[in-house]
């Protein structure tokens, strides 16, 4: 029977190498906010054939003309993506029939505005929503696990699962740090829909795990605190595994045949699912264990 705890300082490590690139992404780079979050502008324009860096550059100098900062511009084949000010209707009409008196061949596609106070109250209230899910699911592991016998203890469970939940989202976040530095990915709504999503699903595959250590505690199976943590593990890997399968082979149809709007979404969902997956088999039960030991040296040096 293959021990899975044995390794355990080696699933550990390789979490660290995926963290660490992600947090240096994250402190240099940042994540790229969408106007969601910041207020201002989007304009997506379509051209019949691919766009060149002049007619990019024409576009940006009449909306410029009309005293309105461009921040950035994104191009993407025959699509131009221009954030800019908060621009009011009379503005984008005004630009529009500078565009048709050129004779430009572009159209407007979408037009989205939204007030810095909004994109702000939407920053906050995302924060809000994570910490909150954070708290509520200590204090439910907690209370579901309260008749946990000797030698955890119920809040080891709770502390340990945001532990692992922590490591599912910085994961995330690095890699979508460093996919708005490399091909100008934003974070928007979605996003944090997509975040709270791989949040509650990595938590329900941690606790199929922790669920079956407890019953195998109350029954007294398997000796040691480890070897009680690794049947538990290897007695739910098989349905995590389908679980996650199922639902990834779903996100990747959608990529493959969703819309654009939708495809950054898709990836988030994709990404969060396999990683908490993995640290659900992998992270969480080990740190358990690891936590105990901690606990059992401590007290031995005590005595």
């Amino acid at each position: 029977m293959f021990n899975i705890i044995t390794y355990k300082k080696w699933y550990f490590i390789f979490s660290l190498l995926l963290i660490v690139p992600g947090i240096i992404a994250l402190s240099i780079f940042g994540l790229r906010l969408s106007i969601d979050f910041t207020g201002g502008t989007r304009l997506t324009y379509v051209a019949k054939e691919q766009v060149n860096e002049q007619t990019v550059n024409e576009l940006k100098s009449i909306i410029s003309s009309e005293g309105i900062l461009v921040s950035t511009t994104q191009v993407s084949g025959n699509q131009i993506i221009i954030r800019t000010d908060p621009i009011d209707e009379k503005q984008n009409i005004r630009i529009e029939e500078r565009i048709e008196e050129n004779d430009f061949p572009l159209t407007l596609d979408q037009f989205e505005t939204i007030g810095p106070t909004i994109g702000q109250e939407t920053a906050l209230n995302a924060l809000k929503a994570l910490v909150l899910a954070s708290v509520l699911i200590i204090l439910y592991i907690a209370w579901s696990f309260r008749k946990v016998p000797h030698p955890t203890s119920s809040w080891r469970f709770g502390v340990t699962a945001i532990i692992t939940l922590l490591h599912d989202v910085l994961i995330l976040l690095g890699t979508f740090a460093l996919l708005g530095f490399v091909f100008g990915v934003e974070i928007d709504s979605l996003f944090v829909t997509a975040l709270l999503t791989v949040m509650g699903f990595s938590v329900h595959d941690t606790i199929v795990v922790f669920d079956r250590i407890r019953e195998n505690l109350i029954k007294g199976k398997g000796g040691t605190f480890p070897q009680v943590v690794n049947d538990s593990i290897l007695q739910t890997v098989t349905r995590s595994l389908n679980t996650s399968i199922t639902a990834l082979l779903v996100l990747f149809g959608l990529l493959l045949f969703g819309g654009e709007s939708m495809r950054w979404f898709i990836v988030a969902l994709f990404i969060g699912i396999a990683v908490g997956t993995y640290s659900s088999i992998f992270n969480a039960a080990p740190l358990l264990v690891l936590w105990n030991e901690i606990d059992m040296k401590l007290k031995k040096r005590k005595t």
